[in-house]
């Protein structure tokens, strides 16, 4: 009797061993999938908080959360099954799709740099705030997209993994990476708030500190405004730019390919940070390109579409 429960004892630790270095496994998978997201992770944090500018502060917040459970929802209730479904039986349908998202990120970052350049934008009349739904479901769209970047790049990271292995480690990095995106997106948006508690404490130096804080914030959501428009130009042009190689048409990435490698030789030190900015470059080009292509086919199609609609 003893000998057999020290049998069923032994059986049971190998099992949580096991499990333990299963756990580690996924857990370190995951780690190497969401680093190298890493850089669409960026872009997503700097895209979302031009949505809550303009808003009051009540409702700056509540917008984020509801973008972030939508961004959620995105990630693993469509994007997940749908990447492990495609990965597992039609692989070859990831890279158009993929690409043909990736026009549409084009399509909304030269969209606003055309609303910028011409003085036409879409936002809400003066002193109207804007309306929630529009721009829940506008972040929402744009994040779907990096979002499927992501669990693209993190999908080809894991590959090699077990279909269940594949569907836990892509999980994992959708939660943490969602987490972590609207996180800094809170705190960043929140930073005037906390800077006018700051500047009304009795310490003179948190008093400067605070005062710092609320005039710098105006500057940092330019800033990412501008930042957040070019990473869609440069997400966008280069999902399109790797999606041609992969489908067989390398000139136009070979060519990137080959400047971007004679800037990093001629960098010397600096090479790797050089070659990069080449390609970044390159892409947020292709991205302008492609998009202000789109956009000009929208505006002709729209226009026909009012025009067909009015009486004669």
């Amino acid at each position: 009797m003893s000998g057999g429960l020290v049998a069923l004892l032994d059986d049971v630790a190998v099992l949580a061993r096991a499990a333990a270095a299963s756990l580690d496994d996924v857990g370190a998978a995951a780690a190497r999938a969401g680093v190298k997201a890493a850089g669409v992770v960026v872009d997503d944090t700097a895209v979302t908080p031009q949505y809550v500018r303009g808003l009051s502060a009540q409702r700056e917040l509540p917008i984020i959360r509801r973008i972030a459970l939508g961004s959620l929802r995105n990630k693993l209730l469509v994007i997940l099954p749908a990447v492990l479904l495609l990965s597992q039986f039609l692989p070859f349908l990831l890279t158009p799709i993929l690409m043909v998202g990736g026009a549409y990120l084009c399509y909304e970052g030269a969209e606003k740099v055309w609303a910028k350049v011409s003085g036409h934008g879409h936002g809400a009349p003066e002193g109207e705030l804007p309306d929630e739904g529009t721009i829940v479901s506008g972040a929402v769209r744009t994040d779907f997209i990096l979002s499927a970047e992501i669990m693209v790049i993190s999908l080809n990271e894991v590959a090699d993994e077990p279909f269940l292995s594949r569907a836990v480690i892509l999980a994992v990095v959708g939660v943490v990476i969602t987490v972590l995106v609207y996180g800094v997106v809170a705190l960043i948006v929140k930073m005037d708030d906390a800077g006018l508690r700051l500047a009304s404490l009795p310490s003179r130096a948190a008093a400067r500190f605070g005062r710092g804080l609320v005039t710098a914030m105006p500057r940092l959501l330019t800033v990412l405004t501008v930042v957040g428009t070019a990473a869609m130009l440069w997400v966008g042009g280069h999902i399109l730019l790797v999606g041609t190689d992969e489908l067989g048409l390398h000139a136009l990435y070979g060519a990137v390919h080959h400047v971007e490698e004679a800037a990093h030789d001629a960098a010397g030190s600096l090479g790797g940070l050089v070659g990069w900015l080449v390609n970044t470059l390159a892409s947020a080009v292709l991205g302008l390109v492609v998009g202000a292509l789109v956009v000009v086919v929208v505006t002709f199609a729209m226009r026909g579409r009012r025009a067909r609609a009015q009486p004669h």
